[in-house]
């Protein structure tokens, strides 16, 4: 019996390949546990400079195994995948991913993980979990990071279907190439990548995480601060009066009033 994830080391470079291929490369727990599995333990592997993360078959990943998910229970899995799709903020090593097929749902999820994207012409993507009456809940942070929060929203709201075309256009893939050229071009990306000084990769990917989190940290508090601020205002004051009796403002700070 084969198994779900075919892992393979070129060098430096860690290959992950989904080998799922008559399940749509679908997430069940088994595939899931075998990506963190080998993400996790490429951090502690100093041969190991980058990883790629490509996919057997048509379909890249079709996302959540919704067979096993209906047999199991609301909490099931759920540090699992909170494990897995937050690998790129976590990873020390970066991650290429290669699309060459739909990225549906989580797979769409491990494209925005990756630092480095590269897809097929006709590939495809989706944020579809609200056609099985779902939210993405675990995969939203890395799609808002990757596309922006507007845009991520969008996505998930319409469920629609993208080409890579459009993919780029949005920052989801950083490139989009012809069929026959991805293996290629992802494998030299790659391998370019897990050649450049561990420790100063270590270094940069561990600044970029952390200053992430210290901004979203700061912005919070800045932003606590000034809507304290600014309930306290007369203007604030001036704003729901005018509301409240159907007028238009005057604004305080505007004619050299209390602010």
């Amino acid at each position: 019996m084969s198994q779900p994830l075919e892992v393979t080391r070129e060098g430096r470079l860690l290959r992950l390949t989904l080998n799922r291929p008559d399940k749509r490369n679908a997430l069940n727990r088994e595939l899931c546990e075998a990506l963190v599995d080998q993400f996790e333990a490429a951090q502690l592997d100093p041969g190991i400079g980058a990883i790629l993360l490509d996919a057997k078959g048509k379909v890249f990943c079709s996302g959540m195994d919704l067979e096993e998910a209906l047999e199991a229970g609301p909490t099931d899995g759920l540090t699992l995948h909170d494990q897995l799709f937050t690998i790129g903020n976590r990873t020390a090593k970066p991650i290429v991913v290669a699309v060459q097929g739909p990225a549906m749902a989580g797979g769409a999820g491990l494209v925005a993980n990756a630092h480095i994207a590269i897809a097929a012409h006709g590939a495809s993507f989706g944020v579809t979990e609200l056609r099985v009456g779902m939210w993405p809940y675990v995969i939203s942070r890395a799609l808002v990071s990757a596309l922006g929060e507007r845009r991520a929203l969008e996505l998930t709201l319409s469920a629609r279907i993208f080409a890579s075309t459009e993919a780029k256009d949005y920052g989801l893939v950083h490139e989009v190439v012809p069929p026959m050229e991805l293996e290629e071009r992802a494998f030299t990306v790659a391998s370019q990548l897990a050649d450049w000084p561990s420790s100063v990769m270590r270094f940069g990917m561990a600044y970029t995480h952390q200053a992430r989190l210290i901004d979203e940290q700061r912005a919070g508090q800045i932003a606590l601060a000034l809507r304290a601020e600014n309930f306290r205002s007369a203007d604030f004051a001036e704003g729901v009066r005018a509301f409240k009796e159907k007028r238009r403002p005057e604004w305080p700070s505007n004619s050299g009033g209390n602010q």
